[in-house]
């Protein structure tokens, strides 16, 4: 199957020998990222660095000040872990090696946009605000991650794009010295958590029958056996159900699906827009639309509809992959996202297996997670497990 590895332009500006090695690989493109969160990323290769620190989310390139002037939200530029065209740099490097660039677009995760712009954050039902999510049923913030997706998207030579978080973020989100783990709340726990209180989300809730007011105190009631530990919240989407009542719940998961489905398709729309012929667009993405995070909740039938396909979470198992493999037609990408840094949770050594297992479940592609991060026995077991394969 054909490969992609993901890739930071840290690990390849500075460090001349990056692009062969990758392309040593065995893959058939990479994937850049063009637009990223916060993170502490390990360089173990690179001659001038061992450690990154991106302090906050950025795009990786000079964004264009026309498109942006006036606006109140607006792409951060990055500091000295990405300066200048950072993105253009590496993009160009590997190109030469011989190998075609995707960008990387992560979208609705975006700390210092809350930190500095509270009122988009999720505000959940007791008030508290998520500044890592943007909600996505904002009018102001849909139309800068519109706008974002086409900017970040299509840059010069690209010949794709893979958008992250394009969709609801909740309470779950790696945050340094993390303590939110005391209480086990679940499936069903994480979405009551996860559901938005901030004006238009409580108008929007309006629209579908409830009063905002009442919502909120159904969830905290709804909530209070679980911080006793008393209740268990997983279950799924019916253990949702039991928790704040079919009908409520019910009615939540029609705005918020509403939402998340009407800005893919504008964020799609306007990549499309801005895009030569044969670009393809894939979204980072989860079967069950009401789970948040990086692989944003969809509807299999719908997001195949509308994007070229898909990439999808099998690190631990490739059980995500059918339902889209049902919806899929002969032109999908259906692509398995498989972690291959032993130290994060990969298993390199299986990929062979891991790939024919995906494969078997309807993968055309895989993705390769992360050939920046992994150690040098990491990647060669890539290169042995891509020959097999």
């Amino acid at each position: 199957m054909r490969a992609s590895a993901f890739v930071y332009p840290w690990d390849v500006n500075g460090d001349p020998e990056a692009p062969a090695r990758i392309a040593d690989l065995g893959v058939a493109q990479v994937t850049l990222a063009a637009a990223y969160h916060s993170t502490r990323a390990l360089t173990p290769r690179h001659p001038r660095h061992r450690v990154v620190t991106a302090e906050h989310a950025a795009v990786l390139y000079p964004p264009d000040s026309a498109r942006w002037q006036g606006r109140a939200l607006r792409p951060y530029e990055s500091g000295d872990w990405a300066p200048g065209d950072a993105y253009g740099e590496a993009a160009a490097a590997l190109a030469d090696a011989g190998l075609p660039v995707h960008t990387w677009v992560v979208l609705a995760h975006n700390s210092r946009l809350g930190a500095e712009h509270p009122h988009t954050c999720v505000v959940n039902a007791y008030g508290d605000r998520y500044p890592w999510a943007p909600c996505i049923a904002q009018p102001a913030t849909r139309a800068y991650l519109t706008d974002l997706a086409a900017e970040a998207a299509v840059r010069p030579g690209a010949r794709g794009t893979e958008l992250e978080s394009l969709g609801w973020y909740g309470l779950a989100h790696l945050h340094a010295h993390d303590k939110t783990g005391g209480v086990p709340l679940g499936d069903a726990g994480q979405y009551l958590m996860s559901l938005c209180f901030c004006p238009d989300c409580r108008a929007g809730y309006g629209t579908q029958g409830l009063d905002a007011d009442e919502l909120a105190a159904a969830v905290r009631t709804a909530l209070e056996p679980v911080w006793r530990g008393a209740v268990p919240s997983d279950g799924g989407w019916a253990g949702v159900e039991k928790l704040l009542g079919a009908a409520s719940a019910n009615a939540t998961r029609a705005w918020r699906d509403d939402r998340a489905r009407t800005l893919q398709e504008a964020a799609v729309s306007s990549v499309r827009a801005a895009a030569p012929d044969g670009f393809r667009i894939l979204l980072h993405a989860d079967p069950v639309s009401y789970h948040c995070g990086a692989n944003a909740g969809v509807d299999p039938a719908h997001i195949l509809a509308v994007a070229d396909g898909v990439v999808v979470p099998c690190t631990g198992g490739a059980g995500l992959l059918p339902p889209f493999a049902e919806q899929a037609g002969d032109d999908t990408v259906l692509a398995a996202n498989l972690t291959v840094v032993s130290g994060m949770g990969g298993s390199p050594r299986t990929l062979a297996a891991d790939a024919a297992r995906a494969r078997d479940l309807g993968a055309t592609e895989l993705r390769l997670y992360h050939a920046g991060l992994a150690s040098d026995g990491d990647l060669e077991a890539v290169r042995a497990g891509l020959r097999v394969g």
